[in-house]
């Protein structure tokens, strides 16, 4: 009863922001944020770092357009931009390539 009386009826989830704990999390979330938003398939996540307001910044790779052989098939590169709290913030296209073009 004690504890109740302490955290004076309100629920947690409402009053607090949950915070990303670690690259693997913003990743994932960044990945999943994308995900709703455009309708390619996820190749996966090739670069996260902090961004600025301890925010985070997510690289992912989305199927484009596939193509037969698959090497021609064109990928793209989404730049998604997390605050604190793993919420999106923005994203945009940075880079668009061929499966089979080796880095420049």
């Amino acid at each position: 009863m004690t504890e109740t009386g302490a955290r004076g009826g309100s629920a947690p989830s409402t009053k607090r922001r949950r915070t990303v704990r670690g690259a693997g999390e913003a990743g994932r979330r960044a990945a999943e944020a994308l995900s709703e938003l455009i309708s390619h398939r996820l190749e996966g996540v090739s670069a996260v770092c902090r961004g600025e307001d301890d925010g985070w910044v997510v690289d992912v790779d989305v199927l484009e357009l596939a193509r037969i052989p698959d090497t021609t098939s064109l990928l793209a590169t989404y730049r998604v931009e997390l605050d604190a709290a793993g919420e999106l913030t923005q994203y945009r296209r940075i880079a668009r390539f061929r499966r089979g073009a080796q880095d420049q």
